[in-house]
Order: C-alpha cells, then sequence, then structure tokens
C-alpha cells in the first residue's frame, strides 16, 4: 500500500515539476506564458500572483518595474524582492489580470514566467559560470595585449618602423577584437534591453566605451596610426567582470531568508484516510479537515490541532524558547515545529499561505522589501552619470567637429577618452573599497559581513534592540548548582539522574547529561511521552520528568525549567536549569548604554524568565512572549519614530525582526534562516563583536567620504581636459587607474587604524 500510494506522491510531485519545465521552455524561447493557473484568490475577492523577474540589476530596476505596475488598472500592490527576483502582485478583478502583468513586464524588458524557487538557483549559477568564464577570457586578453602594447610603448621610444607598429597592433586586435566579443555580452545584453525599452542604465556608456574604444582602435590599425586602445578596452572590461562577478556571488550568498523558511513545509507526509488506509503526499497537497500521522523526530508540515497522541514540541524556531511545550488532544500546533517524543494524529485547519509559517514569510518578504529601498551611497551618488557621461561625450564630438573644425574620426577619439575618463571606477570603488578592507578587518575577528550597505546602515545607529534566548544568552539550558531554595545538588542524585537522563534527547535531559559526564546510560530506561523517563529496578520504579508526574506538588515552583528525580523510599529531588548570560553581555549592554544608545530586550520566552534576564542587565524597556509580529510591529513603530535600530537576534522568530530592523546581526549559532535575513552574523560566545562592528563603521564612514571627495575631485580636473582635447584614450586609461589607485590606498588606511 506505502509503496503503490508513494507513487501517486512521486507522480504529483513530477508533474508540478513538468509544469515548472514548460513554462522555462517557453520563457526561453520568449513566448508569452499563461499564468492564469498560477495565480491564486485572495480572501476579500482579490487575486495574487508571485513572478520571476529577468533583467533586475539595481534598484533603478526594481522602482521602474513597481511604479509601472501600479499604474496598472485594478494592481493594489507589487514588490520586487531583488535577491531572488521575486515579484508579488495583488490586484481587484479577474484572474486574467495575471497575464497583462507579464506583457507589461516584457515590455519594459523585463521576461517574467511563474515563479520557481529552482529555477532561481538555477539561473544563478548559470549566470556565475558565464561571468567567470568571461572574466577568464578578458583577463587571458588584458595580460596579452598589455604585453604587446608595452612593445609598442617602447618601441615609440626607440624608433621602431611603422610595419613592425602595425603589426604588433594587428596582433592586439586579433587578440582583444574576439575577447571584447565574447567577455562583453554581461553588459552589451543589458544595455541593448535597456536601450530596447526606451530607457538606460550603468551597462550603456560602458557598453559604449568598450565597443567604441575597440572599434576605433580597429580603425587607426587599418589606417596604419601611431596608437590603438585595445589594452584599455579589455581592462577596463576585465575589471567591471571582476565587479560584477563579485555582486553576484555575494547576491547568491545572501539568498532571501523567506525561501529557506519555506523548505520547513517542505517533505511528504502521511495522510491517514476514514478507512483507516495511509498514503504519503507532498505537503503542498494537503487540504484542511485531513488527518496527518508526525512521528517523533519529524516537522510538522501544516498548523493543525492535535486529534490523538501525547508528546512534546520544540517550539524554538517560532517562540524562542528553549523548554518543549507538551502536547495533547486539542494542542494547537504550527507548520515548521519540531515533535519530539512520540507520534501524534493531527487534524489540519490550515496549508500553504494561511500558516503562520507563511505569515512569518510574508512579514520576512515584506520587511527585505522595505530595507532592499535603502540605496547605497554610491547608487545615490552616480544616479545622474549615465545621462551626464553621455551629454558631455556627445557635445565633444559634436562641439569638436562644427566648432573646432576637426575631422569625425579625431573628434570621436575625443569623445571616447571622455568616456573611458569619467568611467565610474574611482566613483565605484569609493564605497566598495572600503568594505572590502573593513570586512577583512571584521573578518579576522570572527565577524562576516554579508550585505554591501551594513557599514553604511551601522553608522547611524541609536538603538540597539536584543533577543534573549541565544543571543543574549548561550541558548541551551544548563544546570543550575542549586536546586531551588539555595540547597546544593548531591552528586548521587546528580549520578543516579544522568544514568537516565543520557537515555534521552530532550534539550534538559541533555543538559544534565552534561552536568555529569562519564556516566554510564543505564540499561532498559523507557520514555513517557509528556511525562519523563522511568527505569524499572528491583526496588521499585526510579522516575526522571515532570513535577505533576515524580515531584513534590508542594514545593515552591521555580523560576526556570526544572526536573524532578523520583526514587522508591526516598523524597523527591528537583534539578533546576537555567540560560547563563554569555560572559560579556553585562559589559556590552553598559558600553551600548555608555555610547548614548537605547538598548532593549525582546523575546518570545515567558515573562518571569525575561525579567529576571532584563534585570540582570539593567534593562529597562523588556517584553516577553513576543510573537514574530510582535516584534516586527515594534521594531516598525521605533523605525516611525524616527530610531536607526540594530537588531540583534539568532532564532526564526527573530527573522522578520532582523529583516525588518535598519541593519541587523545575529550570532553563528543562530538557525540557518536568521543568518541569512542578518546583515552580519559573528562567531564565538562573546557579544563584543557587537561593539567591535560599530566602531568599523564608524571609521569606514569617515573614509567613504574621504574618497567620494577623492572620486569627484579627480573628475572635475580630468573631464574638462578630456573634452579640451587633451587626453587621449590612453592617458584617459591611466588617468582612469591611477583615481582608482588613490581611492584604494585611502580605503587601506582602514586596516591600520585602532590598532
Amino acid at each position: 500500500m506505502s509503496c503503490c500510494t508513494t507513487g501517486v506522491g512521486d507522480l504529483a510531485a513530477e508533474a508540478a515539476r513538468a509544469g515548472g519545465a514548460a513554462a522555462r521552455e517557453a520563457a526561453e524561447r520568449a513566448e508569452p506564458v499563461d499564468v492564469t493557473p498560477y495565480v491564486r484568490e485572495n480572501d476579500d475577492g482579490g487575486h495574487r500572483l508571485a513572478l520571476m523577474v529577468e533583467g533586475i540589476h539595481c534598484g533603478g530596476c526594481i522602482k521602474t518595474i513597481e511604479t509601472a505596475l501600479h499604474a496598472m488598472d485594478g494592481v493594489r500592490t507589487a514588490r520586487v524582492n531583488m535577491t531572488t527576483r521575486r515579484l508579488q502582485v495583488t490586484w481587484d478583478g479577474e484572474a486574467a489580470l495575471g497575464n497583462d502583468v507579464v506583457e507589461r513586464l516584457g515590455a519594459l524588458g523585463y521576461p517574467a514566467v511563474p515563479y520557481d524557487p529552482d529555477r532561481v538557483s538555477d539561473d544563478d549559477a548559470r549566470e556565475e559560470r558565464e561571468l567567470l568564464r568571461s572574466m577568464a577570457v578578458a583577463g587571458f586578453a588584458a595580460a596579452n595585449v598589455m604585453l604587446l602594447s608595452v612593445s609598442v610603448w617602447a618601441g615609440h621610444a626607440q624608433g621602431m618602423a611603422d610595419a613592425t607598429r602595425d603589426l604588433l597592433h594587428w596582433f592586439s586586435a586579433l587578440v582583444a577584437l574576439p575577447a571584447i566579443a565574447y567577455a562583453g555580452r554581461p553588459f552589451f545584453r543589458s544595455a541593448l534591453s535597456a536601450l530596447r525599452a526606451g530607457r538606460s542604465n550603468m551597462d550603456v556608456p560602458i557598453s559604449l566605451a568598450v565597443l567604441l574604444a575597440g572599434g576605433m582602435s580597429l580603425v587607426e590599425t587599418v589606417n596604419s596610426g601611431d596608437h590603438a586602445y585595445f589594452d584599455s578596452a579589455v581592462t577596463l572590461l576585465f575589471f567591471l567582470l571582476i565587479g560584477r562577478y563579485l555582486d553576484r556571488r555575494a547576491r547568491g550568498k545572501a539568498r532571501s531568508a523567506a525561501e529557506r523558511l519555506l523548505a520547513l513545509r517542505g517533505g511528504s507526509v502521511t495522510v491517514l484516510d476514514a478507512d483507516g488506509g495511509r498514503r504519503v503526499l507532498p505537503a503542498e497537497q494537503l487540504a484542511p479537515g485531513m488527518r496527518v500521522l508526525v512521528a517523533a523526530g519529524e516537522r510538522i508540515a501544516a498548523d493543525g490541532t492535535v486529534a490523538s497522541g501525547t508528546s512534546e514540541l520544540d517550539t524554538s524556531l517560532i517562540t524562542g524558547e528553549t523548554e518543549p511545550r507538551p502536547a495533547e488532544r486539542g494542542t494547537q500546533v504550527f507548520s515548521g515545529t519540531l515533535n519530539l517524543s512520540a507520534p501524534l494524529t493531527l487534524e489540519v485547519s490550515a496549508v500553504g499561505e494561511d500558516t503562520l509559517l507563511a505569515e512569518i514569510v510574508r512579514l520576512m518578504e515584506a520587511a527585505e522589501q522595505r530595507r532592499a529601498r535603502y540605496v547605497a551611497v554610491a547608487d545615490r551618488v552616480s544616479r545622474l552619470y549615465a545621462p551626464v557621461v553621455h551629454l558631455l561625450a556627445a557635445g565633444a564630438l559634436i562641439g569638436w567637429v562644427t566648432l573646432g573644425g576637426l575631422a569625425w574620426q579625431p573628434a570621436l577619439l575625443i569623445a571616447v577618452a571622455v568616456l573611458i575618463v569619467t568611467c565610474p571606477c574611482a566613483l565605484g570603488l569609493a564605497v566598495p573599497a572600503v568594505q572590502v578592507i573593513a570586512s577583512g578587518r571584521l573578518m579576522k575577528q570572527g565577524i562576516l559581513l554579508k550585505s554591501g550597505t551594513a557599514l553604511e546602515r551601522l553608522v547611524g545607529v541609536d538603538t540597539v534592540v536584543f533577543d534573549k534566548t541565544g543571543t543574549l544568552t548561550r541558548g541551551r539550558p544548563a544546570l543550575r548548582d542549586d536546586g531551588v531554595g539555595g540547597e546544593a545538588v548531591c552528586d548521587d542524585d546528580l549520578r543516579e539522574a544522568a544514568r537516565l537522563a543520557g537515555a534521552s534527547r530532550h534539550p534538559l535531559a541533555r543538559a544534565l547529561a552534561r552536568a555529569a559526564p562519564g556516566v554510564p546510560v543505564a540499561e532498559g530506561v523507557r520514555e513517557e511521552p509528556g511525562c519523563g523517563l522511568a527505569l524499572a529496578t528491583a526496588d521499585g520504579e526510579i522516575r526522571l520528568g515532570k513535577r505533576d508526574w515524580c515531584g513534590d506538588p508542594d514545593a515552591p515552583a521555580a523560576d526556570g525549567p526544572e526536573l524532578w528525580l523520583a526514587r522508591p523510599g526516598q523524597a523527591p529531588v528537583r534539578f533546576a536549569f537555567d540560560d547563563p548570560l554569555r560572559p560579556d553581555a553585562r559589559a556590552v549592554v553598559r558600553a551600548l548604554q555608555a555610547q548614548g544608545r537605547e538598548v532593549v530586550l525582546m523575546s518570545g520566552d515567558r515573562p518571569e524568565t525575561v525579567r529576571r534576564v532584563a534585570a540582570e542587565l539593567g534593562l529597562a524597556d523588556w517584553t516577553a512572549a513576543a510573537t514574530p509580529q510582535d516584534k516586527a510591529d515594534r521594531l516598525a513603530k521605533l523605525t516611525t519614530a524616527g530610531k536607526r535600530v540594530l537588531m540583534v537576534g539568532d532564532g526564526l522568530n527573530d527573522a522578520p525582526a532582523l529583516a525588518a530592523a535598519s541593519v541587523s546581526v545575529s550570532p553563528s549559532s543562530a538557525v540557518d534562516i536568521s543568518q541569512t535575513a542578518a546583515d552580519a552574523v559573528f562567531q564565538g560566545e562573546r557579544l563584543t563583536p557587537v561593539l567591535e562592528l560599530l566602531a568599523t563603521a564608524r571609521r569606514a564612514g569617515r573614509l567613504v567620504k574621504q574618497n567620494f571627495g577623492l572620486a569627484i575631485g579627480y573628475n572635475m580636473l580630468a573631464v574638462p581636459l578630456a573634452v579640451a582635447g587633451f587626453v587621449t584614450p590612453l592617458i584617459a586609461a591611466v588617468c582612469m587607474s591611477g583615481s582608482s589607485l588613490l581611492v584604494t590606498g585611502n580605503a587601506l588606511r582602514l586596516s591600520l587604524q585602532g590598532r
């Protein structure tokens, strides 16, 4: 039976893959794709659609798409996630409007197909390979053409014959022109797509500069001219490809946390039919009202209620609380939580987009979109670059032909020199050069900087929000030295309890076993779901577990998690646990407060636990039992109030807040989702990296401003000279490289500061 039903699930999955493949093939053939089957209906009668959009390179692309779609009748919202190229559109009216959206995107030069996470990964991998091959070709050509150019330059000084010079130029052309045609494709395609849609982007002047430099060099070679500039064209292309490749790699590493969240609800689910039969279905085929079996150690795939069974659930990803929660008949459970102890039968109440996990995904994407609107300083400064450069080059060409009386060939050389000398290398390196040095400095201290704008956003931080569990604390329970009331734990009691605890995967049992290393695990220990562990002996049964199963009901309540040990003829013994603070948590909080920053504690844990930690750290502003929505809402209020918020968290329930904050940091012990959502990740048991991040960002901010001053000063000096005709394309390339070296040298000072 299971074999047959598994086949049904496989066929359904294969059909879904086939549908996605058909959409991909249609997109590759540039055919219109009917997206109506992928449209979903909202509760209010509207519709929504998720599309993957091609050709997105910058914030300007996002603005173009969203503005155009919002202008369409019926469209409510249109949000683009740049990392995954995912477009979420909602509208009023018929489902067929989805096809109009796709047509509108195509007219803008952004082909779109129904969203497929697998295709995102495949496309990114394909683009990375293409960029790497292009970079290798450009690098090979640049090295060889530069050697030939050195020979030409040396020959000019030593009276080389014209025939020899022309031969070297032809060799340079044979190497450079095929390399430009192959390695320039990423820029040429982007520029052509923009021009077809009646717009411009940064790749347009780059493509013009490379093509004009190569074309004019070929004309000079054919006419036996003194100078050819193949070296400038291929070298410029090589360095631009390096930047494009590194950007693509960084974007791939920063895959949207929302996509990783969705993986928690994937996999197969065992469905129980009314006649008692079982069948295995993909999680996306579940429907409300179905009954599913969740084995011990299995992750729950849909929201619902427990129909039968008793167990414990690890809800730390959702709530941040380390202590497992009991689950019995009638208990509400959520997608993404982990069943720990025993099998459960659940009645499904919500699936897919209606689950709590899907709500967290929506919070994540909305928060990521708000942050995506933050434009880097370099982008803001260079926003007018393309039209200004085009006007300058065109003005130089027309001016020298009409007013200067030059022939079109030398006038065109002047225009090429303007394009090259104004290439935004120094401007483009102003921020990245500092980021590279800062990233290396932070990496040596165990801090991974993941976002290109993180340092810029860290500069203005005035409020720091901490999660508790796993952030201010170590994130795992530890046995306290006293049971309760100051009584020390007896070594014999500890060893006896550890004999049972070693047989369980329960977090508290593991903490107990760690406290007594080397104690052998007793044989014959059985686990009572929802109660604890039991061991039959000649004197009677030994139990380790809950208070009401083996403890003293009259004992005062502990202020944290606890386990009780009950033995025949002896009084029950309590083992109390807590989650200890990181060793420097108090010092870091005091340092932040001394710097004038407001420090806030927000946790999904119980009020009594959060209150105790806040008191230890001296924090008056704290929140307990906070849901992911609560955390995101609080950060939104702080932002609305004009605060620049740094969020430090580690749990899945922190992911929306990490994305919603002005800037975010996560420890390396955090769940994968939070590490993905964060702008920086730090290693180790200490919180001091938070202070180092803020200090490095402040110093980097000063250097970035200095670099912009140097880059702007260079352009103010070089551009008039180029327009006046005093700069050849060769000199322009040298000046461009010199300005880049100057900016890079200034950035290197960061590696020496603070030492």
